[in-house]
């Protein structure tokens, strides 16, 4: 118990990091859940239509970090995949939150670079995302994670904040055997993508 003026620390999470259970969002049934965790936790509101844009179109894309001893869901990340300028296909992180007394276990990284593992497999060649230029727990995830600034946003959000822009640059595709590249050429591919999910 603190004292009066005294701000108190917030709870942290009991379980071990290795333990938490990540797994795909499955369907509309589970909108709900990525919905209140998205409104507690983030600046932004965001409308059904919204969340129902995202998960429709790229479910694959949205994974879920479970608590194994309540069977809760407490973090989650939102992305989506499209064409850019008619040559190559992006990546979007639209939408990344874990409830704060699990912040500590390295659960937002793993998310994403779960959902980047995901976008590499489909063929995506960059990921970008905008970040609060105010959060600064956001901005030293996403450079740990190999994330560049690329531009400022003014006034980007609806609270006056800028945003930075972030850009990763990912591996091209792994070449195949099938494609006649040799081995030597598939295995230094594959271990350059796995530096870059990793």
């Amino acid at each position: 118990m603190s004292r009066v003026g005294e701000i108190e620390a917030p709870k942290r999470a009991t379980i071990d990091k290795n333990t938490v259970t990540y797994r795909q969002y499955k369907d509309e049934s589970e909108i709900g859940v990525v919905i209140d965790l998205i409104g507690n936790e983030l600046s932004e509101p965001y409308s059904i239509f919204t969340y129902r844009y995202f998960l429709r179109q790229w479910p694959f894309l949205c994974y879920l970090a479970i608590d194994p001893t309540t069977q809760r869901c407490f973090g989650c990340v939102v992305s989506k995949m499209d064409v850019h300028r008619g040559k190559m296909l992006r990546g979007y992180i639209g939408m990344l939150t874990v409830e704060k007394e699990y912040r500590h276990l390295g659960v937002g990284s793993e998310l994403v670079r779960r959902s980047i593992a995901e976008m590499v497999n489909r063929g995506c060649e960059e990921v970008m995302l905008e970040a609060e230029v105010t959060n600064a727990g956001a901005l030293r995830l996403y450079a740990n994670l190999g994330f560049i600034r690329d531009k400022r946003l003014q006034r980007y959000y609806l609270n006056g904040n800028d945003a930075f822009r972030l850009k990763l640059l990912l591996p091209r595709p792994i070449a195949t055997l099938d494609d006649g590249h040799d081995a030597d050429e598939v295995e230094a591919a594959r271990q350059l993508q796995e530096l870059c999910v990793a």
